[in-house]
């Protein structure tokens, strides 16, 4: 079946997608949402503070 070294090499590749899964899982559900949030409040309030400047 696999030699150790291939097993090493499938577990590492397992593991790197894994962690690539999740990761992407984790920008999609909270660093995103966060940071469009963010830049959305920020244009709201100097969009805000302009019109009270004029």
């Amino acid at each position: 079946m696999f030699e150790f070294q291939q097993y090493l090499g499938f577990l590492a590749f397992l593991t790197i997608l894994t962690i690539g899964f999740w990761l992407m899982i984790l920008l999609l559900t909270f660093i995103v949402p966060y940071w469009v949030t963010g830049a959305l409040r920020e244009r709201f309030d100097e969009w805000r503070a302009s019109k009270k400047e004029s």
